[in-house]
């Protein structure tokens, strides 16, 4: 209990440094209907090229973008934790009675938040430009849960990698480095089976992909429940191993004071 109302309070205090700044807060929300709108309106005659399943270029985006918009945010996690570390807040976290877990519990449990409502935009968006949810609301919350999985599993390593690099100019150069790869390397923007065989192949590595199948499947109707089961799994299980070495990265951040 004590560790989760620890976790509970850095939850929040993330929340309300986020909200002392409403030009973040404007740009975290509008930037997906941004994607949304000029990425829909640049592609939207992919359907009809020959063999691209999907009657609407919107209904088949709008679950990658969500998953998109969770990898992007998810992949700047580790920033608050540099700037905890450059102003001295972090350090003085651990010599105060305040759980360790819950330090990277709270950051995790933020962007969980902000991945959640991130994602509702992307879906309100895609319903105004005539977006369909065949699985109805559970398929959405599920699409939902989803993207918060991915984003926090990708969250803790961003977390870990900012333990170890302690700067800015690395982290940053670390997640652009990887985030736009496994974008691309993924169906957020075209169906795998119009894609390289190479893409294909790296795809199923591919976490984001993983994502972008599930939330895909359960967003449309008839839900194929053992291919979402089973990249959920992949999903569970990656989140599991971030989190050790997050946890890890911790414990060697907090060693080497």
């Amino acid at each position: 209990m004590r560790a989760l109302r620890h976790s509970r309070y850095i939850t929040l205090r993330y929340l309300r440094a986020f909200l002392r700044e409403p030009a973040w807060v404007a740009i975290s929300l509008t930037q997906p209907m941004i994607w949304l709108l000029l990425f829909g309106a640049l592609f939207k005659r992919v359907v009809e090229i020959p063999g691209f399943h999907s009657g609407s270029y919107v209904d088949f985006l709008t679950p990658g973008l969500v998953v998109m918009t969770a990898l992007s945010s998810a992949g700047w996690n580790g920033m608050a934790l540099i700037e905890d570390m450059q102003s001295g807040v972090l350090d003085r976290f651990l010599v105060s009675p305040v759980s360790r877990g819950s330090i990277n519990v709270g950051s995790l449990a933020y962007l969980s938040v902000m991945v959640a409502v991130q994602s509702l935009v992307i879906v309100g968006i895609g319903l105004g430009l005539g977006a369909h949810f065949g699985g109805g609301v559970g398929g959405v919350v599920l699409l939902v849960a989803i993207a918060c999985l991915l984003g926090t599993a990708i969250a803790a390593l961003s977390n870990a990698l900012a333990l170890v690099v302690r700067h800015r100019e690395t982290l940053i150069g670390a997640v652009t480095s990887v985030t736009l790869p496994l974008t691309f390397v993924s169906s957020v923007f075209m169906q795998q089976s119009l894609a390289p065989g190479w893409i294909r192949w790296a795809a199923r590595f591919n976490p984001v992909n993983w994502a972008v199948e599930a939330s895909r499947s359960a967003a449309a109707s008839g839900t194929d429940w053992t291919l979402v089961g089973t990249r959920v799994a992949l999903l569970a299980a990656l989140l599991a191993a971030s989190t050790a070495l997050a946890t890890r990265a911790f414990g060697a951040y907090q060693r080497s004071l």
